[in-house]
């Protein structure tokens, strides 16, 4: 029994006159290979700002999933998702998969622990 998580950028509002991103919805998904397919979601959206003329800018059109999901690790890092003020952005990422996986892991044990059933014949 393996669990797995998957980022996904779900939804983005770009402004079209220069292809600059200004929301970015996403989404996490921690899910075991059970075939009772235990998951937990984390997910959300944050809003930014762009400059169009700055150096590091990538216009809307040649965005890379990975660019934009970097973006998020990097918005939500240090106490901005109630994790601790000198947070990394890898540190974010770990620390919500951690949190996601885990919660798997409480469902996949639940239902190692519980049954479902009647007694007596029916």
């Amino acid at each position: 029994m393996a669990i797995t998580t998957k980022w996904s950028v779900i939804n983005m509002t770009r402004v079209n006159a220069d292809g600059g991103v200004i929301q970015v919805n996403w989404e996490l998904i921690a899910q075991s290979d059970t075939g009772d397919k235990e998951a937990a979601i984390e997910g959300g959206k944050n809003k930014f700002t762009y400059d169009a003329s700055a150096s590091g800018f990538i216009k809307y059109d040649d965005l890379k999933e990975s660019d934009v999901l970097g973006w998020i690790y990097e918005a939500n890092k240090g106490g901005a998702s109630n994790g601790p003020d000198n947070e990394t952005a890898d540190e974010y990422k770990a620390r919500i998969e951690t949190e996601r996986t885990a919660k798997v892991q409480a469902q996949i044990d639940r239902k190692a622990a519980q049954s479902d059933g009647l007694p007596w014949s029916v």
